[in-house]
C-alpha cells in the first residue's frame, strides 16, 4: 500500500502547502501534512503525504525520494502503521 508515504528531512520551514506541490509534480495528492510540536507549534521535521493511487506512490518514492525541497534532501518511504505503544497515560 505505497500510496500513504512518510516524508522525512523537511525544513522546520517547510509548510504542509509546499509538501503538497512538491508531490502534486507526480499525481494527485489527495493529503500532505507536516507534523508540528503541539507545544512550540514548530515542524518536527517529517509529514506524511497520501497519493490518490498505490502507482503514484510508487512513482513518487522514485522519483521524490532524495530530492531538494527548501533546501534539503528529503527521505521519502511508505509510511507503516503506527505501533502499539501500550498505556501512554
Amino acid at each position: 500500500m505505497a500510496k500513504n508515504l512518510f516524508v522525512a528531512g523537511l525544513s522546520y520551514d517547510t509548510t504542509s502547502d509546499a509538501l503538497n506541490k512538491h508531490f502534486s509534480e507526480i499525481g494527485t495528492v489527495v493529503s500532505a501534512q507536516v507534523i508540528m510540536d503541539k507545544f512550540s507549534n514548530q515542524s518536527k521535521g517529517f509529514g506524511f503525504v497520501e497519493m490518490s493511487t498505490e502507482e503514484e506512490g510508487k512513482m513518487a518514492m522514485d522519483k521524490l525520494n532524495g530530492t531538494k525541497l527548501n533546501d534539503r534532501n528529503i527521505v521519502v518511504k511508505e509510511a507503516r502503521p503506527r505501533e502499539n505503544f501500550g498505556n501512554r497515560g
